[in-house]
């Protein structure tokens, strides 16, 4: 009995830091205005609608959101289609994507003032317009139906 001790500890060590490796995302790092990154966009199938994000925000089709990996809840980002130079700016509530390739899922009223909807993905640059304040909630989105600004 006194072996098995010491490999059932090692087994729960390794077992915890794959967790910790292969888990939800951190938000402990530094995110600052000007950030950037290139990659895939998507965007939110109609059977997500009101489901809950990882923010606790119900989803709708209707807001300017979007899931990113590692940013922090709240962080507002504009988005560049790279082909066609349209952008928004919309609102990180959510993780994902975790397909290969992808740096952000947007809503369908967002990828609309890109237009992503048709095509389903596209190459985007994100730019962080500003950061997430730390400890306090991202607070209600907008609707923006009918608004046609791509900024806050």
């Amino acid at each position: 009995m006194m072996r098995r001790t010491p490999l059932v500890a090692l087994l729960v060590c390794l077992g915890l830091m794959v967790a910790c490796a292969t888990g939800t995302t951190s938000q402990t790092g530094k995110v600052a205005p000007g950030m950037t990154e290139r990659g895939e966009a998507s965007y939110y199938a109609d059977k997500f609608v009101g489901r809950q994000t990882a923010s606790g925000d119900v989803y709708t089709h209707r807001k300017l959101t979007a899931a990113h990996r590692t940013l922090p809840f709240g962080t507002r980002v504009r988005v560049t289609r790279l082909d066609n130079g349209k952008q928004v700016t919309v609102r990180i509530n959510d993780r994902g994507p975790f397909k290969r390739g992808r740096i952000i899922d947007l809503s369908k009223s967002a990828a609309k003032r890109i237009d992503l909807v048709l095509d389903g993905v596209a190459d985007v640059k994100i730019e962080v317009m500003s950061a997430a304040n730390r400890g306090s909630s991202p607070g209600p989105e907008p609707d923006r139906t009918g608004d046609s600004s791509t900024s806050w």
